[in-house]
């Protein structure tokens, strides 16, 4: 649990600090627009659960250095069913909002694959922080479904600070259905981290996830597509994981 305050308290405290530095020079009239040099301290925001990660995980003696620490992230190696795993949640979570609203886009479907590398610096990192520390210290605590509920609250409240230091407006509502969206997902993270215990297949999930709503999947705001994908992938990944914990024989807690 002490890794987990940690991790969390650094993670807010990096973007807090970035937040406050570009709303500093915004009150001066500097924006993204007319001073690019601002996106150093947005990068810096948009990675701290990756910053965060490294320093906790180091400080605690869980890696020797920054090579293991990025073995460990980046562990390509897995068995095919756990990669089956990772698209089955995809296609979990999206297809009943395709088929409720319409894919909304119109880009060629390469773009999806050129869309990739983007996706991974941008958000798959991220799951180095949340999925490879926060999660794993409260699943010990407080079982799949809390832990889960937990950092997909974190999650999505996060975003507040690294919307406002990319200065996003964004409506109530649509951080609203945001952050059902975010708690569906950390399920489905979850429920792949408890699985195969292997982060880099999270990172994976997260690239591809902001890939497809960057290029196949218009995320459209609809309350009933989105709390309708985001039930359906909590009830998959529950059922996944006691699957799982039948046929391996593993009694740790889901509640």
């Amino acid at each position: 649990m002490k890794i987990a305050m940690q991790f969390t308290a650094l993670t807010f405290i990096i973007s807090i600090v970035m937040w406050g530095i570009c709303a500093l020079f915004g009150l001066f009239g500097f924006t993204i627009k007319n001073a690019p040099w601002l996106y150093i301290f947005i990068g810096l925001c948009a990675f701290s659960p990756t910053i965060a990660s490294y320093i906790v995980l180091k400080r605690n003696n869980r890696v020797t250095s920054f090579v293991e620490w990025l073995k460990n992230v980046f562990a390509f190696k897995s068995p095919l069913r756990f990669y089956m795993l990772v698209v089955m949640f995809i296609a979990v979570y999206y297809v009943p909002q395709v088929i409720v609203t319409g894919l909304g886009k119109s880009q060629p479907f390469y773009m999806f694959f050129a869309m990739l590398p983007v996706a991974l610096i941008s958000g798959g990192i991220e799951e180095s922080g949340w999925s490879y520390v926060l999660r794993p210290e409260l699943d010990k605590k407080f079982g799949f479904i809390i832990s889960s509920l937990i950092t997909g609250i974190a999650w999505s409240a996060w975003h507040i600070l690294l919307f406002s230091s990319q200065r996003r407006v964004v409506s109530l509502e649509w951080f609203g259905l945001f952050a059902i969206s975010c708690i569906g997902l950390s399920f489905a993270l979850g429920a792949i981290t408890k699985i195969t215990t292997n982060v880099w297949l999270c990172v994976l999930f997260h690239t591809i996830s902001n890939a497809v709503e960057s290029t196949l999947y218009d995320y459209s705001g609809s309350l009933f597509a989105i709390a309708l994908s985001a039930s359906i992938i909590i009830v998959i990944s529950v059922a996944a994981v006691l699957t799982y914990k039948r046929f391996s024989g593993k009694n740790d807690a889901i509640f």
